[in-house]
């Protein structure tokens, strides 16, 4: 879990916001709710919440990527959502004070900004722009997360692999990233063996490069033709993308 050791960066307040969520929100209440946040570095494989808890914080990434997992039976997982700058982790702390139902895990090294679940709550109900704002991304997200579940279900594994990766590029808009075989495989809920057969497909016709867990899209526009037709439903300008809630 987090330690208080992780914050030593500028407050979050004295620098523009880098969280698209929170840029979408007026001047006055961004400022205020900026106020109030910690800059927190986080490292991939660090586990944000667990199944079962209740948050005692909120996070919007700033230029890390966020796994959202499944669990069932407490050990087998399927990544069912990812949230990076574009998004919040923790809103289920705003219906009743309710659990947590997934697993977060961080996919890469970066920062996110962190604020106190119960501050956090005081200033959503002072901020009908926020209620309004989080409504539209939360309902958004769950869309996402149904299609990601039918997707994982219905699928061929090798074009779950490239929608995955699409998105993970679209996050963290570079070409280049890190996954290793084993958290591919628990965002995929596959064997590793399955992992590596679907990664060499793909390198087969030259689409990605991956070595040791480093991985480059080669080529993008033959990537998605190679991804099932939910990468085109979730991405950011698509039916269920998130772009719709941050304009």
């Amino acid at each position: 879990m987090l330690t208080d050791a992780a914050t030593d960066l500028p407050p979050a307040a004295l620098r523009l916001p880098q969280n698209q969520l929170l840029a979408a929100l007026p001047e006055p209440e961004r400022r205020q709710l900026l106020a109030q946040c910690d800059t927190v570095r986080v490292q991939a494989g660090q586990l944000l919440f667990e199944p079962g808890q209740q948050p005692g914080h909120m996070f919007f990434p700033l230029d890390t990527l966020v796994s959202l997992l499944a669990v069932a039976d407490g050990r087998m997982t399927l990544e069912v959502g990812v949230v990076g700058r574009e998004g919040m982790l923790g809103a289920s702390v705003l219906h009743a004070g309710r659990p947590v139902q997934l697993r977060a895990v961080v996919q890469r090294n970066g920062r996110v900004l962190r604020v106190e679940a119960e501050c956090f709550g005081q200033l959503f109900e002072q901020m009908p722009v926020l209620q309004h704002l989080l409504q539209r991304y939360t309902d958004a997200l769950l869309a996402q997360v149904i299609q990601i579940a039918v997707c994982s279900r219905f699928h061929m594994l090798e074009a779950r692999l490239a929608r995955s990766l699409l998105m993970t590029r679209d996050r963290l808009q570079s070409e280049k990233f890190h996954l290793t075989h084993e958290f591919l495989a628990q965002m995929l809920g596959v064997r590793r063996v399955g992992v590596t057969k679907a990664a060499s497909a793909l390198q087969e016709k030259k689409l990605i490069g991956y070595s040791r867990g480093n991985i480059e899209i080669l080529d993008s526009a033959g990537l998605e033709q190679a991804a099932c037709r939910c990468y085109g439903l979730v991405r950011e300008d698509g039916v269920l993308g998130l772009g719709q809630v941050l304009r």
